[in-house]
């Protein structure tokens, strides 16, 4: 990783710590925390209110996506889900609520604050089939195909390598499996010049990928059946969008596949 890029995550981590502490802060007030201050077109409001009443204050307050990829990600009983870039936990929580005791959600990320903040929420949910874990989204520490359906909440756009964050959630989804995301896209015409002027990286908007480059990045990664479909506009030529593609059922199992920590069942 080169240095600009060194900077850029660090730049982003430290955004996401300030997030959790304010929040985790706020929480000791007599009226509970306040959320973390987004626009209309990011945070909780984009859950609905039956969804927001079931968990912690602080995971609702702390919530920075773009999106509600539990929403579209169709989770079943029993199935393992990953949650890149899981923040303060809220879609950790409620993948959880969906998978069921036979199931079980996992949430992935780099920030300490914003682990301890989620530990504290599941703890708070009472949340038994719940594992967070420290580490990025461009080296996922699970093995190969130990995921059914990976989801992410406008955190991809943040990564300073889409392709190494698409070749880990290839590996680690098991034949068949499948992504459902929410993240920030561009319109192809837009340059990452262009992009960067509507808005800084942490604030999701300069690191976008356009649509077409969002597709081939996938397809490369090997996934098929892939569909980006734009939601709401973020800025002038960006958009949310809510991602889906899939695993081939007969892929094969990877050169290598140790990589990664063992997920515990």
């Amino acid at each position: 990783m080169n240095e600009q890029s060194t900077d850029l995550r660090e730049t982003v981590r430290r955004r996401y710590a300030a997030a959790a502490v304010k929040v985790a802060e706020g929480g000791t007030a007599c009226c509970g925390p306040q959320p973390v201050e987004v626009d209309e077109n990011f945070g909780s409001t984009l859950y609905a209110a039956d969804e927001r009443s079931v968990l912690p204050a602080e995971a609702v307050a702390a919530s920075l996506g773009c999106g509600n990829p539990t929403a579209v990600a169709e989770l079943r009983e029993g199935e393992y889900v990953l949650d890149l870039g899981s923040g303060g936990g809220i879609d950790v929580l409620l993948s959880a609520r969906r998978v069921g005791p036979t199931g079980k959600a996992y949430g992935l990320d780099m920030t300490d604050e914003m682990l301890a903040l989620a530990l504290a929420n599941a703890e708070k949910a009472g949340a038994t089939n719940v594992q967070f874990l420290k580490g990025s989204i461009e080296a996922i520490p699970l093995p190969a195909h130990s995921i059914d359906v990976v989801i992410s909440n406008c955190v991809i756009n943040l990564s300073v390598d889409k392709p190494a964050v698409f070749a880990e959630t290839y590996r680690v989804l098991r034949p068949g499996g499948r992504i459902g995301v929410s993240d920030v896209v561009a319109d192809d015409e837009l340059t990452p010049e262009a992009r960067a002027e509507r808005g800084d990286y942490v604030g999701c908007i300069a690191g976008a990928l356009s649509f077409t480059e969002y597709r081939q990045g996938l397809e490369a990664a090997g996934f098929i059946e892939v569909e980006i479909t734009p939601t709401h506009p973020v800025a002038d030529g960006m958009h949310s969008a809510i991602v889906r593609a899939v695993k081939p059922a007969d892929a094969g199992e990877p050169a290598d596949s140790s990589a990664g920590a063992d997920a515990s069942n």
